[in-house]
């Protein structure tokens, strides 16, 4: 079991920045791979990117590759997405989510979620 928990959402103009961070619990955090999705109002929720267990591998969205970056630490259990350029069609609540072993892009792949974390960018 995997509790996963989100910060450091905000509102932000356009063109700044915000850096999420999702804090796993457990001590098997080093074999899972990590996800951020996002749910904008009215909208599925779509893949953000992604991470291997091991931190080496990552994959983005074409929408943000680019702008947004991916990392991980698993001495600390946290996993952050860096945002930069952000625009408002980035407007959505931002989620965190893991599963065993290999990385994946459909949010049904992924087991555990946080509560999610607002971002709003303001044009």
């Amino acid at each position: 079991q995997v509790q996963l928990v989100e910060s450091g959402g905000g509102s932000v103009q356009a063109g700044g920045s915000l850096r999420l961070s999702c804090a796993a619990s457990g001590p098997t955090f080093s074999s899972y791979a990590m996800a951020w999705f996002r749910q904008a109002p009215g909208k599925e929720r779509e893949f953000v990117a992604a991470i291997s267990a091991s931190g080496t591998i990552t994959y983005y969205s074409d929408s943000v590759k680019g702008r947004f970056t991916i990392s991980r630490d698993n001495a600390k259990n946290t996993v952050c997405l860096q945002m930069n350029s952000l625009n408002p069609e980035d407007t959505a609540v931002y989620y965190c989510a893991a599963r065993r072993y290999a990385t994946a892009r459909g949010s049904s792949d992924y087991d555990y979620w946080g509560q999610g974390t607002q971002v709003t960018v303001s044009s």
